[in-house]
């Protein structure tokens, strides 16, 4: 008997390793994207605003991170901590004293409150808020542009308002000037304060009773865009948002103001004489929104990559760099925006990974590379609108020399479309959008996208059954793809509602994931996957193999080599790996191996995996991860 029972024991051992997917061997984990792979460590996502004590700690303002506070803290390159919630503040705004943080509050609808909160240094608390403006504005727009604050008083730039108001530290009203859309600011050694309007390229200094005292008119299309005084060289700096793109130093004698430096390359990151453009660098800022100086003489510059985004104020991510006092950079910090997908480029086997806007580099963390947002040259980039999605989520082809991405959100139902030129470096040059005039249709893409790696375009428009294929017909001289009329074929009965397309033209394979129908998440898909060998040989209607999922989230997917990568939301961080011959499960990619690399809740996203084999059999599987503003990015081997 007892034999016998052994004997089955080690039969049925058998059979569960003999079906059991190797689960635990052969992947490393990575991240990209984020100075820090922890969350405990990790930089908050698209700080607008910031403020730098005199001990060199820093303070930042964003609307919304997912594991932190909105007010983050940083010192010597490293996170210290966060104060309040992560929605607690609007992120346009930020000061401080020797005892207090001052910020603009959001509203529980995230339309930006219009009032100040006070956040005590020490304990982390908010206590006092008072309000600054009462006015009207759309939805998730900033109602204060600019803050400033002294050991007694606080000026807050009530933008709609046309007003800069003038309170004590405890929020009691003092005054205030009328001022015609005012922005950023800042209190000199006086108290004074500096106003900049930012559309109209000038400054202007009022006393502390609101009395007009200097104007300062900035050369033309410049664009002042965070002010700070420095109260060590007496100089007013001022950050550029036009193409200068740098840092503007202004001294004054008599009271008059004179231009006597910059700080920064001019043309920043656009810049051809320092580097290629788009390429960031120690001195080639994208945008200047954040100035300040420590005790010590350390300059510390708020640096926020192109993009934009209608919610959350997903710009483009954060970028702080700190430099000694000649110059020369000690440390700099990054994260991306909210949420975000990179591909990477199989021109270099993987070693770069485009998102929908910015350019990264390397491992564990990614050097942010580029910014391939232009809003100078192609001002009507849909990743500037603002009043789209952020456009953050990236897919990649490269076809012989050439190169082409899309960009989408985090649930899109359009795909916009970029080609690169070697006269715009990195810039990605905006070709037109599907749905739209590049490939003459107005119906939403609803049932599934894809761009394979040869370029052909692969989508379910809405409310037509059926996949249409743009075949890749070829580059025009400047780089600029062509599509053919698309064909279409019939969505397969069994898989219908479709929601994901993915196409692997090395082996004609088509992979089908069907929808979960629902009428309230139209994004979700299945449990069911079909795929199809010899898709355009003609195997359009005999899936195999089927792969049915054990988990009903299943939200987003990609394909590379042999393998299918399944990722789930509602908390589910792991990534299933499927056979494309057999459909069974071989993986699950789990929890980081590394120790304190945070891989995520799970995928919120439709578009949130990329996969790429190298030629070293090496699989590179992209996630996005909302909680540490970062890429994952899995190293498998089968």
């Amino acid at each position: 008997m007892l034999k016998n029972k052994i004997m089955r024991m080690a039969l049925f051992g058998a059979m569960v390793a003999a079906v059991a997917p190797s689960c635990a061997a052969g992947y490393t984990t990575d991240w990209l994207a984020n100075s820090y792979g922890s969350l405990a460590e990790h930089v908050g996502n698209a700080a607008r605003s910031m403020w730098v004590a005199p001990d060199g700690t820093i303070y930042t303002a964003s609307m919304w991170d997912e594991s932190a506070g909105g007010i983050g803290i940083y010192r010597n390159g490293k996170t210290i901590g966060s104060i309040g919630r992560h929605n607690d503040v609007q992120g346009g705004a930020i000061a401080g004293n020797a005892t207090s943080i001052f910020a603009e509050l959001q509203s529980s609808a995230r339309a930006g409150s219009g009032a100040v909160g006070r956040f005590d240094r020490t304990t982390g608390l908010r206590d006092r808020v008072f309000q600054v403006s009462n006015a009207s504005v759309g939805v998730h727009a900033d109602r204060i542009a600019g803050l400033a604050a002294s050991k007694s008083l606080v000026y807050a730039s009530d933008f709609p308002g046309s007003r800069v108001r003038i309170y004590t530290v405890d929020g009691i009203w003092q005054r205030d000037i009328a001022f015609q859309k005012p922005g950023a600011l800042t209190a000199d050694d006086a108290g004074n304060v500096w106003v900049a309007r930012k559309d109209e390229g000038e400054i202007v200094e009022f006393s502390a009773a609101g009395r007009q005292l200097t104007a300062i008119r900035l050369p033309e299309e410049s664009r002042p865009s965070a002010l700070f005084w420095d109260s060590t060289s007496k100089q007013l700096l001022v950050g550029d948002e036009g193409p200068d793109l740098n840092i503007k130093r202004y001294s004054f004698s008599n009271g008059l103001p004179r231009l006597v430096g910059t700080f920064g390359v001019r043309g920043g990151y656009l810049d051809t004489s320092t580097g290629i453009k788009g390429q960031t660098g120690e001195k080639r800022f994208n945008r200047v929104v954040g100035i300040g100086r420590d005790d010590s003489g350390n300059l510390y510059v708020l640096n926020n990559p192109w993009g934009s985004g209608w919610d959350l104020a997903r710009t483009g991510g954060t970028d702080i760099r700190a430099y000694d006092r000649a110059g020369r950079m000690q440390w700099e910090l990054h994260s991306l925006n909210f949420e975000a997908i990179a591909a990477p480029d199989p021109g270099n086997d993987a070693t770069d990974f485009y998102s929908g806007t910015n350019i990264y580099r390397g491992k564990s963390g990614g050097v942010f590379f580029a910014n391939t947002v232009d809003p100078f040259e192609f001002p009507s980039d849909p990743r500037l609108d603002g009043s789209q999605r952020g456009e953050h989520f990236g897919q990649l082809a490269r076809v012989g020399g050439n190169l082409i991405l899309v960009a989408a959100s985090q649930n899109p139902r359009t795909f916009h479309f970029f080609h690169f030129n070697p006269a715009h470096g990195y810039i990605a040059i905006p070709d037109g959008s599907l749905p739209g005039d590049l490939f003459d249709t107005v119906r939403e893409v609803t049932g599934g996208f894809c761009l394979d790696s040869k370029g052909d375009v692969w989508a379910a428009l809405d409310k037509t059954d059926a996949i249409y294929h743009y075949r890749l017909l070829g580059f025009g001289a400047d780089g600029k793809p062509r599509w053919s009329p698309p064909e279409t074929i019939p969505v397969p009965a069994s898989v219908r509602p479709l929601v994901r397309i993915v196409y692997l033209p090395e082996s004609d394979t088509m992979i089908l994931a069907q929808g979960s129908g629902s009428t309230l998440d139209w994004t979700q898909m299945s449990e069911r996957i079909e795929v199809y060998h010899g898709w355009l040989a003609g195997n359009t209607r005999r899936p195999n193999p089927v792969v049915v999922l054990d988990n009903a989230s299943a939200k987003s997917l990609a394909a590379a080599g042999d393998y299918l990568f399944v990722g789930y939301v509602h908390t589910v961080p792991n990534i299933d790996v499927f056979s494309l011959s057999g459909g069974q499960r071989v993986a699950t990619l789990t929890n980081s191996r590394e120790g304190r690399i945070d891989v995520g809740n799970d995928v919120d996203s439709m578009y949130g995996l990329r996969a790429y084999l190298r030629t070293n059999g090496e699989y590179l599987i992209a996630k996005d991860n909302y909680n540490g503003s970062s890429v994952v990015v899995y190293r498998w081997r089968p």
